[in-house]
């Protein structure tokens, strides 16, 4: 009988520790912050099953002119994370460095909202595609920029800074990505980068340096991991060779992957190994 008893208090237990466990939440259309009376919202999606997950914030693409927060790859949040997707300024709202305000008041609204969601906040990772991993390497290499930092929100006392980057084939040096594309990325960059200027980056030279990640890399930059394909005709591949030789220059710890015979925003990077990879770096450096 105490046999009986005993099992079915473990069994009771087992079911309230299981009943117990987080479930997958959603938090849609948050405010972060309001520009000339234009809310900018984020949405932020907890996984089932972890306590306190990281926070890792997504930053979408659209050659800085469009997209949307609403698509983000969804491995992150079955590999454990928390991730928030923002919404942003475009280039045909306000020219640069507006949307890199608009990330890091976001960054700093999470960073105060994170017992109210429920994630960790003490390490956050930052990780986008295309423009939006351009963005993400900009906003992770330049905590306390004061040209960058902004004054959006109501949070300007909480830190700017993530502790890991991901960038999916981001630009990183906007002084010589025009003269490095093939006739199909200029058809695409010129005019973006016209519109994220005001002006062709040769017309604007310090802010084509200011948007350009690999000049404002240093030894307290966090660590970054990029993704490209070899085949890539909208983002040069030399792009992503000239911030690994930023990071290295400076003793500081990068990796890399390069996907043979694969193109810009191609389904290879958002499956199988280069998602193991991903996963594995945010883990070991958001523990």
């Amino acid at each position: 009988m105490a046999r009986l008893i005993f099992a079915a208090v473990a069994l009771a237990g087992c079911a309230i520790a299981l009943a117990a466990e987080p479930a997958a939440r959603d938090f849609r259309d948050v405010v972060y912050a309001a520009v000339d009376g234009k809310p900018l919202g984020l949405d932020i999606h907890l996984p089932a099953g972890v306590r306190e997950p990281r926070l890792l914030v997504w930053v979408h693409g659209g050659a800085w002119t469009t997209g949307n927060k609403t698509a983000f790859p969804a491995f992150l949040v079955e590999g454990g994370f928390a991730v928030a997707s923002l919404d942003f300024r475009s280039s045909n709202d306000a020219k640069f460095p507006a949307n890199v305000h608009d990330i890091k008041a976001g960054i700093r609204f999470l960073r105060a909202k994170a017992k109210e969601y429920g994630y960790r906040a003490d390490r956050i990772g930052i990780v986008g595609a295309s423009s939006g991993g351009h963005l993400a390497a900009l906003v992770g290499v330049t905590s306390g920029n004061k040209e960058l930092e902004g004054s959006e929100g109501d949070y300007l006392n909480e830190s700017s800074s993530v502790q890991a980057i991901v960038s999916y084939f981001g630009a990183t040096d906007l002084t010589t990505i025009l003269p490095q594309s093939t006739p199909d990325g200029l058809a695409v960059r010129a005019p973006a980068l016209e519109r994220l200027f005001g002006a062709p980056p040769d017309k604007v030279p310090e802010l084509a340096k200011l948007a350009s990640p690999i000049f404002h890399v240093d030894r307290d930059d966090p660590p970054a991991f990029l993704l490209h394909g070899d085949q890539d005709l909208q983002m040069p591949v030399n792009q992503v060779l000239e911030m690994k030789w930023a990071y290295e220059n400076v003793g500081r710890n990068i990796d890399m992957l390069i996907l043979h015979g694969v193109d810009h925003v191609a389904p290879p990077f958002f499956a199988g190994k280069p998602v193991d990879q991903v996963v594995r770096f945010l883990k070991r450096n958001l523990r």
